[in-house]
């Protein structure tokens, strides 16, 4: 949701006269339109299983996305070139048709919100796990399951379980500081409250133009991401095992009966239906709206493919199990990996920049629909 709350709300705050395509922009936020953890959860549905659902809810949301696109078109005698969806909604369905769909619009973006809330947190805990072993010098060693060699993988989550609350390391140093640092610096306890003295004044900004102009540095995080992925499959290899009569453990199966979670993870995935009309009004060729929809959804398909199946594919199985791979794969690298600590601060960054525009476009939604006024 976050390309087109950049788009929307660069619209609400000024004229925008965008000089490309939409398949441009979608790609340049691929890192904030979808969190990390969603790339890997198609093996929960089974291998091929998943990849198959991938594409096939892509083309599926696409159609709709379409259908959405070319809905104004089909209401005669009506000058239709100001209208956003909800207003289509109206005109269908009275005022149920628009309030609902503004409902729907807001169930997305506060879900947004609060999955972006705990991906901050966990981010921030990890980056601050790795300044403070990086300026005390400490020596850390893994105490939980893991790899071994300098591309070590780790498996924080045994068994699927829960994984625990605290630091799973064993810290060669100053005993009393790390307990202090762990008291002060806990994943959900403490960080989570830390976002709220830098998030809440950002809130309160009335223009969200100035945060949407970082939405370029979307693009070097998908160059990093997949250069990051593209790098430790290298290093680590493939390791899939489809025989069934083998250890169990390491048995890596076609199909799921758990695939339905896939469907409405990449429901939303794709979900950019509430504001595509407005995302596309920056085009400035609007004979080309479908092809670039078009080019759009099949580069995000892509890279969710290519991420998830890379990822999966070279977690090392054995010794660890493909059950080890966390939803928020970045989890998998140990606190001292240089190169997720870079994929932590990118996507932290990115996500921080981007939080205020998803809190002006709840504003705007409820506030604009109730009072007729963003600031009552």
């Amino acid at each position: 949701t976050s390309i087109c709350d950049a788009h929307r709300a660069l619209s609400l705050s000024g004229p925008v006269r965008g000089r490309g395509g939409v398949a441009r922009d979608w790609i340049s936020s691929l890192p904030l339109f979808l969190a990390p953890e969603h790339f890997i959860e198609e093996w929960e549905a089974g291998f091929t299983t998943g990849v198959c659902i991938l594409f096939l809810m892509g083309l599926l949301t696409l159609y709709c996305c379409y259908r959405v696109v070319k809905s104004r078109g089909t209401i005669p005698l009506t000058d239709t070139s100001s209208w956003e969806f909800p207003d289509v909604c109206r005109y269908y369905f009275g005022s149920f048709g628009q309030w609902s769909s503004l409902l729907f619009s807001l169930v997305s973006l506060v879900g947004a919100m609060i999955v972006y809330w705990v991906l901050m947190s966990n981010f921030l805990f990890n980056t601050g796990k790795f300044v403070y072993n990086y300026v005390n010098d400490v020596n850390v060693t893994e105490a939980i399951v893991s790899t071994n060699g300098t591309d070590k993988v780790i498996c924080p989550s045994p068994d699927n379980g829960k994984p625990l609350n605290r630091s799973l390391e064993i810290y060669l140093g100053n005993g009393t500081g790390f307990e202090q640092f762990e008291l002060w610096w806990s994943k959900t306890n403490t960080v989570p409250f830390y976002l709220v003295a830098v998030l809440l004044p950002l809130l309160g900004l009335r223009s969200p133009a100035f945060f949407a102009k970082f939405n370029v540095l979307g693009t070097f995080s998908v160059i990093y991401l997949v250069s990051l992925v593209t790098l430790k499959a290298a290093r680590l290899g493939f390791h899939l095992n489809f025989n069934f009569s083998q250890v169990q453990e390491f048995f890596v199966p076609e199909f799921r009966a758990s695939f339905p979670q896939l469907t409405g993870i990449l429901t939303l995935a794709f979900f950019i239906h509430n504001c595509i009309i407005t995302l596309l009004k920056n085009n400035r060729n609007q004979n080309n709206n479908v092809r670039d929809l078009s080019i759009a959804y099949l580069l995000v398909g892509l890279t969710y493919v290519y991420v998830g199946v890379m990822v999966f594919a070279s977690f090392p199985s054995p010794p660890l199990a493909k059950q080890c791979i966390e939803e928020n794969f970045l989890d998998n690298y140990p606190s001292n990996d240089i190169l997720a600590f870079i994929a932590r601060i990118f996507l932290l960054f990115q996500m921080m920049t981007v939080y205020p525009l998803l809190g002006y476009l709840v504003r705007v939604q409820l506030l604009g629909h109730v009072f007729g006024d963003v600031y009552p």
